[in-house]
């Protein structure tokens, strides 16, 4: 069985730039390594994504509920595994997917009220992972970036590639998907890395270091488990 490390954010945080980088520092360091990235644009299965997020349902991202809205990411999150990565997984590559299930608990939490919230991770796990089969990550990374600087990074890029600006990339969705984002990361256990000193960006190859000594200091314990396991099923066995 393969590992499934994620990683997420705010737009603008990083998230392809780190995938690529963890993904060359893991493969020079001798590990088998898949990259996936989502949504999965090329494929058929991001049709209704597309269309949510480039405002075709309404340019307002409240006007499609949680639990419609996640399961448009979720059906293409299952296509990609069941095509495209679930040998690879099968046969214990660690697979880096750049924004996950964990995306659907930073965006479309924010449709929720506070108390509903619990209730809505418990429901996306469920769904995700026991309905439909995908993996669960075994390490989530979440790039922690202000929503400032978050809607700074996301216009420069607009002006720097002229990518289009989605329904979620706007500073009153952003500022509440980082709300849900801290909310969500708490709950989930998952590891945060703060990508800004004084407001301002870390460089990426800070960046990168911090997750690389992270995930390999995750994969380290990991191999050690599993000796264990296998040492302790042994000499379960032999004594039986």
């Amino acid at each position: 069985m393969g590992i499934l490390i994620t990683i997420d954010g705010l737009d603008g945080s990083g998230k392809q730039t780190q995938s690529e980088l963890l993904f060359d520092n893991l493969k020079k360091a001798g590990y088998p390594v898949k990259l996936i990235s989502f949504p999965d644009y090329e494929s058929p299965s991001s049709a209704l994504v597309k269309m949510y997020l480039g405002g075709e349902f309404s340019r307002d991202p409240d006007f499609v509920n949680a639990y419609a809205a996640s399961s448009f990411f979720a059906v293409d999150r299952y296509a990609s595994f069941a095509k495209d990565w679930k040998k690879d997984y099968d046969d214990g590559t660690v697979i880096i997917a750049n924004r996950y299930t964990t995306a659907n608990a930073i965006h479309q939490l924010t449709k929720l009220a506070d108390g509903d919230r619990e209730s809505f991770l418990e429901w996306l796990c469920d769904f995700e992972f026991n309905k439909l089969g995908i993996p669960s990550p075994d390490l989530a990374l979440f790039l922690e970036v202000p929503v400032e600087v978050s809607l700074g990074l996301i216009s420069k890029r607009h002006d720097d590639t002229g990518r289009e600006i989605d329904i979620h990339e706007n500073a009153s969705h952003l500022t509440r998907a980082y709300t849900a984002a801290l909310f969500s990361a708490e709950k989930l256990g998952w590891t945060t890395v703060h990508c800004t000193d004084n407001g301002s960006m870390r460089t990426r190859e800070d960046i990168a270091f911090e997750i690389f000594s992270s995930v390999k200091n995750f994969l380290n314990t990991h191999e050690r488990k599993q000796k264990n396991e296998k040492l302790f099923n042994y000499f379960s066995y032999r004594h039986e």
